[in-house]
């Protein structure tokens, strides 16, 4: 394929694109396959000589697409929708055609400000204290990670570090093993299971503090267990405390979780990973109330990772924010020969490398910068309004049937029903519309054929709600 055959094919891909997601609700939601099913639909090995993209094409709509869960369908009701925009599309291709290896700033200075700038621009967006923030010769600053599990990980990684340094250098004899084997990790009960994963990977003990009846985090709880395990010689490390768990959009009281860390040295990861984002309106910010510094207290968080997961999101990363870049960098510093180069002891250089689990990195800071500016802040604050609207538009419609319940606060977009009586009910109906296949995936309530239609007579989730009654 030379640059004219792609400057062709790139029109045909992006015509393929727009194609599936305008008409993405007339695609079966979920596959109506059995495990194995491709291997059959494919040869068993790499062909000798290529093949056409025309071929190709065929061959995605005939193998690929019947075992695509299809994420983007308004139809799909599973976990969270997916992150996804237009305008990050195109940094994509954009980055992908760059094609940098960004783990140095000389590998590619663009690559490494880029992200440190957008990061910035982001911390500021959501109201994150000063000192998050990298600005021109700041302690702070932010980082892109893959996923909220790779975010958590990285925190908990560094503050064991920091604490078997500190403990080796008052007492020397002490092995890191020995260290690492006393300490404790915690988080509530509602956090993600990545949380509990990290203390798996990372051979921390992690502890699990009880929620109250809203399922958050608070003050007593933790304490409670810090007095336990104290009592016991453990050493307390970690806190990861979330705000919009999972299951239910709780939000753990940073209010009284900051203080406590603080006193006892303890580094507080705020794992925002639904409702980061949301901060970028000013009239959800209260929910991240103990992040900001007060008159008599430092600032509570050492590290915060946000993200809104939506089909239209604009900010499509999952990122971390550190209030002090050494204790990041300390944990995960090695500088081999072949990646030193002139400039890195200026004292101006960010080597992204230090501040993740991999060594390279795409150029992936592209895609916030296209997204920012195509969307502006007001957009996002639009965007995220509209969902949240949406959800208790949606809730209003939950309790005019007496058959359901609201059983969480709706504080955000999501909405946690479910129908009285027994689990097994609950079960049951799960798996009569998980098991229901209608082409367009909407269960057994009659079909509108026409999305205009459709959008005349019902909202979004007026829509998904009548699906529910009919099944």
């Amino acid at each position: 394929m030379d640059s004219s055959e792609f400057r062709k094919r790139g029109k045909d891909m992006v015509d393929y694109i727009a194609d599936y997601l305008e008409q993405i609700e007339s695609r079966q939601v979920f596959p109506d396959v059995e495990p194995g099913y491709l291997r059959p639909l494919i040869p068993d090995a790499a062909p000798e000589e290529g093949e056409t993209f025309q071929a190709i094409m065929q061959d995605v709509e005939r193998v690929i697409m019947p075992g695509v869960t299809h994420w983007h369908n308004p139809y799909f009701f599973a976990y969270f929708p997916t992150a996804n925009s237009f305008p990050a599309m195109l940094a994509d291709m954009l980055s992908g055609a760059v094609g940098c290896i960004g783990f140095s700033w000389a590998a590619s200075p663009a690559c490494t400000e880029l992200e440190t700038v957008m990061l910035d621009w982001l911390g500021k967006m959501i109201g994150l204290p000063e000192h998050f923030l990298a600005g021109s010769k700041g302690e702070g600053g932010g980082v892109i990670q893959g996923t909220a599990s790779e975010a958590t990980l990285m925190a908990l990684l560094a503050a064991r570090t920091k604490v078997t340094r500190a403990l080796q250098l008052e007492n020397p004899e002490l092995t890191e093993a020995e260290i690492i084997s006393r300490m404790v990790a915690y988080s509530s009960d509602q956090a993600h299971s990545s949380v509990e994963r990290a203390g798996l990977i990372s051979g921390v003990k992690m502890k699990k503090i009880p929620s109250d009846e809203n399922y958050a985090a608070q003050g007593q709880a933790l304490k409670t267990a810090l007095e336990e395990d104290k009592a016991n010689g453990l050493i307390p490390v970690f806190l990861c405390a979330t705000l919009g768990t999972t299951a239910s959009c709780a939000f753990d009281n940073l209010m009284e979780l900051g203080p406590m860390c603080n006193a006892e040295n303890i580094w507080l990861h705020i794992d925002a990973a639904y409702a980061g984002s949301a901060f970028i309106c000013p009239e959800f910010r209260y929910l991240m109330k103990g992040v900001e510094p007060s008159a008599d207290q430092v600032p509570s968080s050492d590290s915060l990772s946000p993200e809104w997961p939506d089909e239209d999101l604009i900010c499509v990363l999952m990122w971390k924010q550190v209030k002090k870049r050494s204790d990041l960098i300390g944990a995960f510093k090695m500088d081999p020969v072949y990646l030193q180069y002139d400039q890195q002891e200026s004292g101006l250089i960010t080597d992204y490398r230090h501040w993740q689990i991999p060594l390279g990195r795409r150029f992936r800071s592209l895609k916030l910068w296209f997204v920012f500016r195509m969307y502006g802040i007001k957009g996002l604050q639009e965007h995220i309004r509209k969902h949240v609207s949406l959800a208790h538009e949606f809730m209003d419609y939950v309790k005019q049937d007496n058959r359901f319940e609201i059983c969480a606060p709706v504080i955000l977009g999501l909405v946690c029903f479910r129908l009285k009586g027994s689990n097994e009910l609950n079960k049951a109906l799960l798996h009569k519309i998980n098991n229901t296949h209608c082409r367009t995936g909407c269960g057994t309530f009659k079909c509108i054929e026409s999305k205009k239609q459709r959008n005349e007579k019902l909202s979004t989730f007026a829509w998904a709600f009548a699906i529910l009654k009919g099944v």
